[in-house]
């Protein structure tokens, strides 16, 4: 299949271009699908070869009612390739389209953006393959019905599909477990040496033939200091087909994997690297960085790790999130069921606040 750049577009292309969408069937302004509390419902059910191009979707209240609080952690998505019964893609809705902590905000990437009003509309690019069947499944755990507007815009084919790599997308939630912060600043932050690996934060543990193509990763800084109290001094470190310590891909800081620098703050967006959400005074507060490997795609044979450190050494603890998006050969290593609507709920903003409190929450 022809690809999406402008030098190809003049070219013939074999297929017929669909859309699977919630517009009203009987010819009026009802354009969305109502979904209940507690349900779940398909939203897209197609057989034969095929490939998603776009996907657009955006929800509000039933009734006039503001937007439900953390609306976008409580409405869960999942993707089924092929007649599979483990999905292949399953995350809190705002989180796979780039944006943890429940909320949205205006931004664009390649693959993924929130577009206005407020980044409510939800926009994904990332092209998806099938070769017999696909389906997606929308979950609501939010406290009241909502309306439920999309596209699903795809290709379908007459022949079988040019590759044997699915797309797949992870959430995953943790509240890294760090050093006890009675020690001095410089040691928290600087302090030990980190050569294995082992304890740090896992944004994605897949099994098969495939590439790593990107992710989000949200953290909410849970240190209440007046020293410096700078989050991210962890490495990144990616560890293909099993190698060792040190990995082949192995970072020198968490800024420098989402390809800024010096500790920042300011929040930028641009097509493979951003910051969506910079954090507040002496970096508190919640933060949110994408990079997508879309023009470095991290190839595997059989498995991959994609870790960071949580701060340097992992002496950090914080409340980490992330989506890995990365495309393999089927089976997938099996997701376990997402955890309950209130473990993937964001803490609360205002601190200090005991963290033992609430490790009941990642109880997992």
């Amino acid at each position: 299949m022809l690809g999406s750049s402008l030098r190809d577009l003049y070219r013939t292309r074999q297929g017929k271009r669909k859309r699977a969408s919630s517009y009203d069937t009987t010819g009026g302004n009802r354009d969305y699908l109502t979904v209940q509390s507690g349900t779940t419902v398909d939203i897209f059910d197609v057989e034969g070869s095929g490939c998603i191009t776009h996907i657009w979707m955006t929800m509000a209240p039933l009734s006039d009612a503001a937007v439900e609080e953390f609306l976008h952690r409580k409405v869960v998505l999942r993707m089924y390739w092929d007649g599979e019964e483990n999905p292949s893609v399953q995350a809190p809705i705002g989180d796979f389209f780039g944006m943890g902590h429940g909320i949205t905000r205006n931004y664009s990437s390649a693959p993924l953006a929130m577009s206005p009003e407020d980044g409510r509309a939800l926009n994904c690019f990332f092209p998806m393959p099938f070769g017999s069947k696909a389906r997606i499944e929308v979950e609501s755990n939010a406290d009241h019905p909502i309306k439920f507007y999309y596209y699903v815009d795809y290709e379908q084919y007459a022949f079988p599909i040019d590759s044997e790599l699915r797309f797949h997308a992870i959430w995953r939630r943790e509240l890294t477990d760090g050093i006890e912060d009675n020690t001095s600043n410089a040691l928290y932050e600087f302090g030990g040496k980190n050569t294995t690996g082992d304890g740090n934060y896992v944004m994605l543990d897949a099994v098969g033939k495939g590439h790593y193509v990107g992710c989000n990763l949200n953290i909410h800084n849970l240190r209440m200091t007046r020293e410096w109290n700078w989050y991210g001094e962890g490495d990144d470190m990616i560890f293909i087909d099993g190698e060792p310590w040190p990995p082949s891909l192995h970072g020198t800081g968490m800024e420098d994997y989402f390809n800024t620098a010096w500790c920042p703050q300011q929040e930028y967006h641009s097509p493979y690297h951003g910051i969506i959400l910079g954090g507040g005074p002496n970096w508190s507060g919640k933060i949110s960085a994408y990079r997508f490997h879309i023009e470095d795609p991290v190839m595997f044979d059989t498995s991959i790790r994609v870790t960071i450190e949580h701060g340097h050494n992992n002496n950090r603890s914080d409340d980490y999130s992330s989506t890995a998006y990365w495309y393999q050969t089927e089976p997938h290593k099996d997701h376990p069921i997402i955890i309950p609507v209130a473990q993937r709920l964001p803490l609360p903003d205002i601190l200090p606040f005991k963290t033992e409190d609430f490790k009941t929450c990642f109880d997992y």
